[in-house]
């Protein structure tokens, strides 16, 4: 078992072990379906305390061919599933369970201070490749450097395919916001990695930032995105279900309504089974929304027995604070009406998914809809606070801004939750 390569389960084993786990194994059988085939790759936007490393954590320690998880993975609910079609093949639950080297970075850990993303990208490659160095001692790797070239030798000796899952994959666009060479290099170096390269069984990469529109450098366009503006298979999997908070306040004691009214809101699309469709164009069928809740201010909730906010003050609250005072094209007067309970109609086909490229208002809301702090109805195309626990930060954060010298009506609501 390496850092980098084959991680092994430790790190799931430690969230099944906490004292409140909420089984979303399912997720697996799903990208199951996904492995060697050209929908492998997989990129996952969520905002921070929606269970993202725990989900690279699961997927880790499914694939690693080292981990010997069928004890833990046989006790889930992955294990009750249906197997799943790709193409002829037919997939049971344990069907790539331990088959494959497994490669996990988390790209926050390699872009220190005064670190260019050169220096970062040559460190990861070089860590990485001393795991390869133990695991395979009598390979012939051609470079102690390029982790591409590492990969390429090892599945030529051994035709050995990797799973790669990479954690705050945007880093270098949140961290290094005004590095468009270093930003540009990174993606060249994802493309060449993964794409049109057969050792690759399935890439899932998580953060917070979907990756579709960096300006006009589309290296990444072979992945399939999973956001917060339309999660499709990953619906379910995105935070806790209704379902699943109700268990959790069964067991613990508490009151689902006011639960419900701290923490509910956001409410997403799965995608819509064909033999639900017709019935959903004549709009008779809405089974594939679903309400999910923000994993870890339950779990606060339900270990304390209080209710309360419990979202941290992160670097996310800091940008809506500085968002609100920039109040570009009128996002004042937008954060009134939503913090009054109202929704707002928003195009968001102009937002470039980063943290610096604003065309107007609308492109500030589609980014506040990622990074949590708004809901949005894909249907309507509208944006709304989601819970008591968001009204609070828009509060704090529209203070902040006021104190930091924007020109701001503070307002005190309540938001309808009709």
């Amino acid at each position: 078992m390496g850092t980098y390569l084959n991680p092994g389960s430790q790190s799931y084993q430690m969230t099944v072990n906490s004292k409140i786990y909420v089984d979303k194994t399912e997720m697996i059988q799903y990208l199951n379906s996904l492995v060697n085939t050209q929908q492998r790759f997989v990129s996952v936007s969520r905002p921070r305390r929606f269970g993202k490393s725990i989900a690279a954590d699961m997927i880790c320690a499914y694939y690693d061919r080292e981990a010997d998880s069928r004890d833990l993975f046989g006790k889930r609910l992955l294990a009750k599933c249906e197997p799943v079609k790709a193409g002829d093949q037919t997939i049971t639950w344990d069907g790539y369970l331990g088959k494959f080297d497994v490669i996990r970075v988390v790209m926050t850990k390699f872009l220190k201070k005064n670190v260019t993303a050169a220096e970062a990208l040559e460190n990861m490659q070089r860590l990485v490749i001393r795991d390869y160095k133990k695991a395979y001692p009598d390979a012939e790797l051609l470079s102690d450097s390029d982790l591409i070239q590492t990969i390429d030798d090892v599945y030529a000796d051994n035709n050995r395919q990797v799973v790669l899952v990479i954690d705050e994959w945007d880093a270098f666009f949140r961290e290094r916001k005004d590095d468009k060479e270093g930003q540009k290099e990174y993606l060249d170096f994802l493309r060449d990695m993964m794409k049109d390269n057969t050792h690759v069984a399935l890439a899932y990469m998580t953060g917070i930032l979907p990756i579709k529109k960096y300006g006009k450098h589309s290296a990444l366009n072979m992945f399939t995105e999973y956001s917060m503006m339309f999660p499709r298979e990953m619906a379910p999997y995105t935070g806790f279900t209704e379902e699943e908070v109700r268990s959790e306040c069964k067991e613990y004691g508490m009151d689902y309504a006011e639960i419900s009214d701290w923490y509910d809101g956001y409410t997403i699309s799965d995608r819509i089974p064909p033999e639900k469709r017709e019935e959903y164009r004549e709009g008779k069928y809405e089974g594939h929304r679903i309400s999910i809740y923000s994993p870890l201010s339950v779990v606060e909730s339900m270990t304390t027995g209080i209710i309360k906010n419990y979202w941290n003050k992160t670097e996310t609250f800091e940008a809506l604070s500085e968002f609100i005072g920039m109040n570009q094209d009128g996002l004042k007067d937008a954060i009134t009406i939503l913090m009054d309970g109202g929704k707002i109609k928003v195009d968001t086909s102009t937002y470039q998914n980063d943290m610096t490229t604003f065309t107007g208002r609308d492109d500030v809301l589609a980014l506040l809809i990622h990074l949590g702090y708004l809901g949005f109805d894909d249907e309507k195309s509208e944006v709304f606070i989601p819970n008591r626990e968001i009204l609070d930060e828009f509060k704090a954060a529209t203070k902040d801004a006021k104190n930091t010298g924007a020109d701001y009506k503070h307002h005190t609501c309540n938001i309808d939750r009709a």
